[in-house]
């Protein structure tokens, strides 16, 4: 298998090469995650103590969508924020998601990266110098360039988590 990046026909060539960076890690996710049972999709470590596989999926769903709306230069509109958040829970943790099969929320997920998509063919490369804030308190800036790197960079940190769970439910998948 041959790997590079880029870009997209409908996009500027720095926007469709970040673009690519996003896509091609969203692909990645549903490769390791194929296949996962519901109880794999919900597991949370041996002591049960970590974010499962679905929490980090609606994560980085909630993370990305917030996103997509900074680049457009909107607000996150009330009705998502209900459909897709909280970013985190009374606790300052990630919410419990329990039950969502990893079909719905790969579906839902896909539906973000079409927003993304559809975002980016409207970008110019120049718009990724815009500034804009982000953090739970929209304490941060960044531009709009490091807004895409760090999508797909968030999205293959979890994957590490991902995999760690893989590997620990296996491990005691087979010592049962």
């Amino acid at each position: 298998m041959f790997y590079d990046l880029h870009g997209q026909a409908d996009m500027s060539p720095i926007v469709g090469i970040l673009y690519s960076a996003v896509n091609e890690n969203s692909q990645r996710l549903r490769f390791i995650t194929d296949g996962m049972s519901q109880e794999e999709i919900d597991y949370k470590g041996p002591n049960n103590n970590f974010n499962s596989t679905a929490q980090l999926i609606k994560h980085l769903m909630y993370v990305d969508l917030n996103w997509v709306y900074r680049i457009k230069g909107q607000l996150l509109p009330h009705s998502l924020k209900e459909q897709y958040g909280p970013m985190l829970d009374e606790n300052n943790k990630l919410p419990m998601v329990k039950g969502k099969s990893l079909n719905t929320l790969m579906s839902k997920y896909e539906g973000v990266l079409k927003m993304l998509k559809d975002t980016c063919t409207q970008l110019t490369d120049a718009d990724l110098d815009k500034v804009v804030t982000f953090g739970h308190e929209n304490e941060k800036q960044a531009t709009i360039r490091w807004g895409l790197w760090h999508m797909a960079d968030h999205n293959r940190y979890h994957q590490a988590h991902i995999n760690q769970l893989r590997k620990w439910y296996n491990e005691n998948s087979l010592s049962n």
